[in-house]
């Protein structure tokens, strides 16, 4: 259910789910994949500690 709520309102799980789609893959699929970084960004903060922070690059991603 969270997948749903963060493709309505955080722009780069949209961006991830929109890209998934646009390659000819199921919505299913879109969502799992947006849930995993969801998942993968909960663990990562608490880990760390710090706050989210919407603008954040991470180093090991040349943009």
């Amino acid at each position: 259910m969270c997948s749903f709520n963060a493709c309505k309102y955080n722009k780069a799980c949209k961006a991830i789910y929109d890209r998934i789609v646009a390659k000819g893959k199921s919505k299913k699929l879109a969502l799992i994949a947006v849930y995993n970084k969801l998942l993968k960004q909960a663990f990562a903060i608490a880990k760390s500690g710090l706050t989210y922070d919407n603008n954040y690059r991470s180093i090991l991603v040349k943009s």
